[in-house]
C-alpha cells in the first residue's frame, strides 16, 4: 500500500482521506510522511480513529461527511459491516439483492454533519491527494470541489456505475486529463493512463463480478 501511494504522495504533503473508516489508509499516508486530514462521519469509526491517531501531530480528524453542500444528512449504518454505511439511499437500494451483497443490512441510522471539499480546502489547505471512499456518494462529494488538486481517487462499484461515470465527468470538467484504476484492494494500477472517455468506456465494460475498485485522476 505504501509503495502504491508513493506514486501520488510525498513526505510533507497534505492528504485528505475522506471516508477514513478505521484508518488503514491513514496509517499508510502517515508512514510515507504525509500530513493527513481523516474525514469520517460514523461515531464508532471516529472513536476508533481518535484512539489510534488522536495523539499524532500529523493526523487531524474531522467527524464529518462530505457532500455537494454543507448541512446535515441521515446516514444508513450497516452494523455488521460499517465500511459500507452510506448517506446515499440509492446506494443501499442498488445493493439490495445484488450478487455479492445479499447479506448486507443497513439496520440503524444516525444524523451527521456534512461539509464540502471546498470548505475542507479553505480550512486545512490544498491537498496533494484526495482519497474518496464514501459508498455511492462520491459524485456528490466531487460536486463540492471547485478547483482541481494534483491527484485524487474515488471508489466505484459495478452496482452503481452511473456514480462512477458521473465522477469521471466531474473530474474532466475540473481539468483532470489522465485516469487509471485499481480493482478491489489490489493496490495495483490496471495499465497505462487513459483519457476520460477511455476510462468511462473501461468502467462501462467492466464485468459485474469485478464489484468495486478505485479510479485515479491526475491533473497534469
Amino acid at each position: 500500500m505504501d509503495r502504491f501511494y508513493r506514486q501520488f504522495v510525498r513526505p510533507g504533503d497534505l492528504v485528505f482521506d475522506v471516508g477514513a473508516h478505521v484508518g488503514d489508509r491513514v496509517a499508510s499516508f502517515q508512514r510515507i510522511g504525509a500530513r493527513v486530514l481523516a474525514v469520517e462521519p460514523q461515531p464508532a469509526m471516529v472513536r476508533a480513529l481518535r484512539l489510534l491517531y488522536g495523539r499524532s501531530r500529523s493526523v487531524t480528524i474531522e467527524a464529518l461527511a462530505v457532500g455537494r453542500e454543507p448541512g446535515r444528512a441521515r446516514m444508513l449504518i450497516n452494523v455488521d459491516n460499517p465500511t459500507v454505511s452510506s448517506i446515499s439511499p440509492a446506494f443501499v437500494k442498488a445493493a439490495d439483492g445484488a450478487p455479492g451483497w445479499e447479506t448486507q443490512r443497513w439496520s440503524e441510522t444516525a444524523e451527521i454533519e456534512v461539509t464540502t471539499l471546498d470548505a475542507l480546502v479553505a480550512g486545512h489547505g490544498v491537498p496533494a491527494f484526495i482519497k474518496l471512499d464514501v459508498e455511492g456518494f462520491e459524485a456528490e462529494a466531487l460536486s463540492g470541489l471547485s478547483q482541481p488538486v494534483p491527484a485524487l481517487s474515488f471508489e466505484f462499484t459495478t452496482i452503481q456505475r452511473d456514480v462512477g461515470l458521473a465522477c469521471i465527468e466531474r473530474c474532466a470538467a475540473l481539468g483532470y486529463a489522465r485516469f487509471n484504476a485499481a480493482l478491489g484492494e489490489s493496490q495495483a494500477l490496471i495499465g497505462d493512463w487513459m483519457s476520460a472517455p477511455d476510462v468511462a468506456r473501461w468502467l462501462t465494460e467492466l464485468p459485474q463480478t469485478a464489484n468495486s475498485g478505485d479510479i485515479y485522476a491526475v491533473a497534469d
